[in-house]
């Protein structure tokens, strides 16, 4: 039986190098669209100050290969290092079987004719080698002088082992689905993806916004079915074998040992039909006929793989319950849903559930600080509910949110009793009220303060643009009244 040579490896290496000849990337590479993620992510990549691994997580299908070749460019184009002490290598290729990150990291120096150690080590697909944190940890501290880069499509894995093992060695980084406003940048829809900064929408601009809302809703999460006509033609298809299936039968039973994958299989589904809304473990152990062990568990692994977010409850003073008996249930991109369930229209009844799915989506690159707030009614006060509230280090609340796809309630705010109550324990905190096209702007009211009252479609552009410029403002044309 012949082997696989160490010659067939090495041309396989420059293959996949093709900077080492001329100095560019792949074509299929450079002809896309950079994603506004990528100058952070090369900022962290260049950080000198603090020698530590690099670990790119997010879901399958978001384009983290792309990014680490854009990146790539970035260090090419800026003159950062030498090209040939730049190395990429895939380790799901079947010649690269049974090497260790050491002997690729070798074998990169030979096929590029590198004298000395690797500037910046890219491995992408890391979770074909086994025990790949051990590995890592071990590379770092045996070269100090290489940056390391790794990433995969198992993202579960990742996360788990770089938590696990990778403390004081590991920096992660997350590539979110798209947001609202890089779906309309990756659309190529420049007069509302960079408006000029004191420009006033006309109505025709913010119908077109709202339309393209509802598109991005419905298929705008992954950069393929933006930007690619046949993914584009059946996204649904595209979202649900490629990311969905993939993680539901193989990457979650491959890492976590699941032997009943369709158990998990309509777990998600109930989930994702119903995102938005409240849950119990007892309701969906009641609804599922899984113990509540078990659909702990389940949740614990949807989340790792980037498919869900559970966010908890708080009471009226902002509060932890002692017993986490209820939360909410967001998809991380509201186009799941539309993946395995089809697209909806912005009059159905289910779109302010997809839409306030869409926020939570555009805070999904950074902040784990996020709530919602429920309580039940006590000795002089009613029940109420906060869809959304942000706290503060200190855990105090400095944003209030209450998600609406209707305009009914721009014209009476003080209706909104749960708002009102919520903001008025808690004066400091910003109060803010999306409606589906109402553009009041910043006006007093019975809570706290003022309340701003802006469209949903404009929170979620300026949330989703605050993600990249890593700024989070109010006040924006879009949010004028």
């Amino acid at each position: 039986m012949r082997e696989i040579s160490d010659d067939q490896r090495l041309q396989r290496m420059r293959a996949d190098n093709p900077w080492w000849e001329d100095g560019r990337i792949r074509r299929d590479f450079e002809e896309l669209t950079e994603r506004t993620y990528c100058r952070p992510f090369e900022d962290l990549v260049t950080r000198a100050d603090v020698r530590r691994a690099v670990i790119l997580m997010g879901p399958r299908r978001i384009g983290k290969t792309v990014l680490l070749h854009h990146v790539i460019r970035r260090l090419l184009d800026a003159g950062a290092c030498e090209p040939h002490k730049i190395g990429y290598v895939s380790l799901d290729q079947p010649l690269y079987t049974g090497l260790s990150i050491e002997e690729a990291s070798r074998a990169l120096r030979r096929a590029g004719r590198c004298d000395g150690d690797l500037r910046v080590l890219f491995l992408d697909e890391i979770q074909y080698l086994p025990d790949w944190e051990r590995h890592l940890k071990a590379f770092v501290d045996a070269h100090p002088d290489t940056q390391c880069v790794a990433c995969g499509s198992a993202a579960a894995a990742l996360k788990r082992k770089s938590a696990e093992s990778g403390a004081g060695r590991f920096t992660d980084f997350l590539l979110p689905p798209l947001t609202f406003w890089e779906y309309l940048f990756l659309s190529g829809i420049d007069r509302l993806a960079n408006p000029p900064p004191d420009a006033e929408l006309r109505d025709e601009d913010w119908a077109d916004l709202n339309a393209h809302f509802v598109d991005y809703v419905n298929f705008g999460g992954y950069p393929e079915a933006v930007t690619s006509a046949s993914v584009r033609e059946d996204p649904g298809r595209y979202i649900r074998s490629d990311i969905v299936d993939k993680v539901l039968l193989r990457d979650l039973p491959s890492l976590y040992g699941i032997r009943d994958v369709q158990e998990l299989n309509r777990l998600f589904a109930m989930l994702a039909y119903n995102t938005a809304g409240e849950v119990s473990l007892d309701a969906l152990s009641q609804g599922s006929g899984v113990s509540k062990p078990t659909i702990r568990r389940y949740l614990d692994y949807l989340e790792a793989a980037f498919l869900i977010r559970r966010i908890h409850r708080v009471d009226e003073n902002a509060k932890r319950f002692r017993r986490a008996t209820h939360f909410k249930i967001h998809l991380t991109t509201p186009s799941l849903r539309t993946a395995l369930f089809g697209p909806v229209d912005q009059n159905d009844d289910m779109f302010g559930a997809m839409a306030e799915t869409a926020l939570f989506a555009q805070w999904m690159h950074s902040s784990t600080d996020l709530y919602y707030a429920r309580w039940p009614a006590r000795s002089g006060m009613k029940a109420g509910e906060v869809d959304l509230v942000h706290v503060d280090a200190r855990q105090r609340p400095n944003l209030c949110v209450e998600v609406k796809w209707s305009d009914r309630w721009a014209a009476a705010p003080d209706r909104l009793d749960g708002l009102v109550a919520f903001s008025k324990r808690h004066p400091d905190a910003k109060v803010m009220l999306t409606t589906r096209t109402a553009r009041v702007g910043e006006r007093p009211w019975a809570g706290s303060g003022q309340i701003t009252i802006a469209p949903t479609t404009a929170y979620c552009y300026v949330l989703g643009r605050a993600a990249v410029t890593v700024r989070l403002a109010l006040k924006s044309p879009l949010l004028r009244g």
